[in-house]
């Protein structure tokens, strides 16, 4: 159940750092934003770490320079996917890679939920798709004056996004217990580093505006909470329950849009938020 909570805990904190991000997002390149906040997010740890204790180990800070890597290549490969494709196909793709591959992992390596444990992760990995979608109304918006197209660049970008995004969560499953946050500290030193290297490239390397930079300490904020919980919640539990319930950070996205800033929800995610409820409770009580 603790590693229930805390996975939920990680999935809130995912979706409301990703609604920040995308008012941020909406002033400056998204590139900009997490060149704030992920050396921000370092130094939280950095000044956390010491009083958490842990035993550092070689295997826990590599698998968390792995987490840290792969999310710092992820993020930069879903916000181009959506810069050019269709959020409508990108975002749902995307959610169930985050959400499948890790799951098969688990599978893979031997982990053998219950009945009904297995039934809401199907359940769940269903919700993540049906949150993810667009209304009809937003998937036909032109995206700066050209009609988004998934192209076969869009395509490589979104899986190769998905597949990163999962390969970070099996990296925090991997670093083990009694790390303390030293394995974070790396993973956000290494995310750190990806996206510095990126925008040095791209020529982005500029600091947002401060009203931004102040939105990115939020967000680096959250970001180390939902890492943080999503570290510790793989250390109480298997790895195909707990990585499909943090991947169920859209439905707070969602439930955000529709509050704080009016977005109108069909109905298939109003059914797909449901359905998460359901999922949830079906891997709580298993």
């Amino acid at each position: 159940m603790t590693a229930v909570l805390l996975a939920l805990v990680a999935a809130v904190g995912y979706g409301v750092s990703d609604f920040v991000g995308g008012l941020a997002s909406r002033r400056v390149a998204a590139l900009r934003v997490v060149l704030v906040s992920y050396p921000v997010s370092l130094l939280m740890v950095l000044a956390v770490a010491p009083f958490t204790g842990g035993e550092l180990t070689r295997s826990a800070l590599l698998w968390g320079a792995v987490s840290g890597m792969a999310s710092g290549l992820a993020v930069w490969w879903f916000y181009l996917a959506l810069a050019d494709g269709p959020m409508s196909v990108v975002s749902p793709l995307t959610a169930v890679l985050v959400a499948g591959v890790p799951v098969a992992v688990g599978f893979a390596t031997g982990e053998r939920p219950g009945a009904v444990a297995v039934a809401g992760v199907v359940l769940a990995l269903v919700a993540v798709v049906l949150v993810s979608r667009e209304t009809p109304e937003a998937a036909g918006e032109a995206v700066d004056g050209h009609r988004a197209r998934f192209t076969s660049t869009v395509a490589w970008l979104t899986v190769g996004s998905g597949l990163a995004f999962a390969v970070s969560f099996i990296g925090l499953d991997r670093i083990g217990d009694d790390s303390g946050l030293w394995p974070l500290a790396v993973s956000r030193g290494a995310a750190t580093a990806v996206v510095w290297v990126v925008a040095a490239g791209s020529g982005q390397f500029r600091l947002p505006p401060r009203d931004v930079a102040r939105l990115a300490v939020g967000i680096a904020l959250l970001d180390v909470l939902a890492n943080g919980a999503m570290m510790f919640a793989f250390s109480g539990g298997m790895l195909s329950l707990v990585a499909v319930i943090g991947s169920l950070y859209p439905a707070a996205t969602v439930l955000l849009a529709m509050t704080m800033l009016g977005e109108r929800v069909g109905p298939v995610q109003r059914f797909g938020m449901v359905l998460a409820v359901a999922a949830v409770a079906m891997i709580a009580i298993a």
